[in-house]
This record gives structure tokens, C-alpha cells and sequence, in this order.
């Protein structure tokens, strides 16, 4: 009988942390959860969920489906497509990058979870020699974001560009917003190698962005990857998909 009695508490007690935790979901934590199943995203999308986990990102940001948010360099889309459904009835989307580059989304944007983004062609040429985006002034074409996400983009911006595009960051950034940078990590004060290109110290972005007038709220270690020895360049098979990145968010004062 004791025996029973404790099975049956025990129970009434998973069953209630269980109930709580659903009640916990914020409204944009479902919307998250139900944009992942979304029948456009394709196998290959899914394929990276794991690895990208959209849920703990999105949430560590801080995103709210009530925001104005700026998606630097989309690529395929897998953030945009996630971002976009939860965005669209309170919130808005706006994704930037070369008007060429944007031409894979041209057949996405024709669907209608995405009737509300918005695309801004940034004037930006791809330098082949020293990699990475040259331009002289640019203007995001916004004042008053709640959120500019810079995700696996940062190492794409060099020298006087990179501290300009800070500072366009911060412009377009109401007070208070929040700047979110994401990119495969180069080990401390490592100089430039064809290995490393696309890899970034951490420590050094730290500085830039703090430089641009931006304030380090919280870093997370949720994309530390104990078997990347950041030794080699990120699209090897060796690493690829498994790469160990930094995640900062910073803040523009109030």
C-alpha cells in the first residue's frame, strides 16, 4: 500500500512539472516550434537543426515575436523561414545582403510566410583577394530595430569596413536593441591563414563591437564543440557542421 501510495505522488508530481513546463512556453517559443515544422523547410534544413538548434538560440537572444529584426547575409534561408512565420502577425522581418547573393530566395519569398519581409540590396562587392565584402558606406535602411542578427557573416567584413558596418549596426538599432553575433571560432590572436579565413577570435570581435559603442550583455558556450581543434577551415569534412562558435549579445544604451 505505501509502496502504491509513493508511485501514485510520484506521478502527480511528474505530471504537474510536466503541465508547468507547458505553461512556461512563451507565445514565441511555440511560434518557434511550430515554424520548424513548416512543410518548406527542406530535409536539408532539418539535417542542421540539431547543430544550430534554433529553439535555445532564439530564446537566449531574447527574440519576440513582436519585433522589428534584421537578418544579415540569410544565405538559404534556414533562419529566415523560421523567423519569418513567427515575425509576421505582430512583428516584421528584414533581410540584407548583395542583391545577387538573395537570388537563391527569390522562389521562398514567393510563398506566404513570407509576405511581410522585407529585402534590402546592401551595395557590397565580394573581394576575391583579401575575402571579404568591400563598400564605401551602407545603410541597412532602418532606425529602429529591436534586433540586427549578424550570424556566420562576421568574418566576411575586414579592416575600416568591419568597424563602418559596427557602426551602421548601431544606427539602425533603436535604443536598447540588441545585436546578436555568431561565428566560427580562431584561436587568440592567430594571424590569417587559408585555414582560418572564415574563423574569427572572439576576442577581437569582443573589442570591435565594444568600440562601435555596443555593451556585451551575456555570451553563451551552446555552440562550443569539444572536437573542433580550430585547426582547420570550417567547410572540411573534418569539421563542417560541427564547428565551435561564439554567440554574443550586445546591447545599443538606452
Amino acid at each position: 500500500m505505501k509502496k502504491a501510495l509513493q508511485i501514485t505522488a510520484i506521478s502527480a508530481v511528474m505530471a504537474f512539472s510536466l503541465n508547468v513546463s507547458a505553461k512556461e512556453k512563451s507565445a514565441t517559443e511555440i511560434k518557434i516550434e511550430q515554424a520548424m515544422k513548416l512543410d518548406y523547410r527542406t530535409d536539408a534544413d532539418r539535417e542542421r537543426d540539431n547543430n544550430r538548434w534554433a529553439s535555445g538560440a532564439l530564446k537566449f537572444m531574447g527574440l519576440k515575436d513582436d519585433m522589428k529584426v534584421f537578418e544579415f547575409g540569410p544565405g538559404n534561408g534556414w533562419y529566415t523561414k523560421i523567423l519569418a512565420p513567427v515575425l509576421k502577425d505582430k512583428g516584421h522581418l528584414t533581410i540584407g545582403y548583395p542583391k545577387t547573393w538573395m537570388a537563391g530566395l527569390d522562389e521562398l519569398m514567393k510563398t506566404p510566410q513570407m509576405e511581410q519581409v522585407r529585402r534590402v540590396n546592401l551595395d557590397m562587392k565580394w573581394d576575391r583577394e583579401t575575402r571579404a565584402f568591400d563598400f564605401n558606406g551602407i545603410n541597412f535602411q532602418s532606425e529602429d530595430l529591436d534586433m540586427f542578427l549578424n550570424i556566420r557573416e562576421y568574418h566576411n567584413l575586414h579592416g575600416e569596413e568591419r568597424a563602418e558596418f559596427n557602426q551602421a549596426v548601431f544606427k539602425a538599432l533603436k535604443p536598447g536593441g540588441t545585436y546578436v553575433v555568431i561565428d566560427h571560432t580562431r584561436r587568440h590572436m592567430q594571424s590569417d591563414s587559408p585555414e582560418n579565413w572564415r574563423r574569427e577570435d572572439p576576442v577581437t570581435v569582443l573589442v570591435e563591437i565594444q568600440q562601435a559603442g555596443f555593451e556585451l550583455v551575456k555570451h553563451s558556450d551552446m555552440f562550443y564543440r569539444l572536437d573542433d581543434s580550430l585547426q582547420y577551415e570550417v567547410g572540411r569534412k573534418t569539421v563542417a557542421g560541427n564547428t565551435d562558435r561564439f554567440f554574443f549579445v550586445f546591447k545599443k544604451p538606452e
